[in-house]
């Protein structure tokens, strides 16, 4: 069971507070972690990732384990606490101004 924070503007639109509890099949990854959140709550697609590049939006990035992975290859293998469920898979919504 992979868990996933969404930032409040997300979990609003979604309709869940909370965690979100995903199962993923296969390897753990940037990738397939953001896949399943947006095949179960498809109103967020578009919101977390461009639509056509399927690139990080600006201002959003992905914590896990205390690591900043948002620069990170979407397909490399996410640390092993987030694949046990040990940890969540965190998207933050960066905070900008002057």
């Amino acid at each position: 069971m992979i868990r996933v924070v969404l930032p409040a503007h997300l979990s609003t639109l979604a309709k869940v507070s909370g965690e979100v509890q995903l199962e993923i099949e296969g390897r753990v990854t940037q990738r397939s972690v953001l896949d399943a959140v947006e095949a179960r709550y498809p109103m967020l697609r578009g919101t977390i990732r461009d639509h056509v590049t399927q690139k990080r939006r600006p201002f959003v990035r992905f914590f896990a384990c205390e690591q900043d992975l948002s620069h990170e290859s979407p397909d490399a293998a996410l640390p092993e606490a987030i694949s046990t469920g040990a940890e969540p898979f965190l998207v933050v919504g960066a905070i900008a101004g002057g």
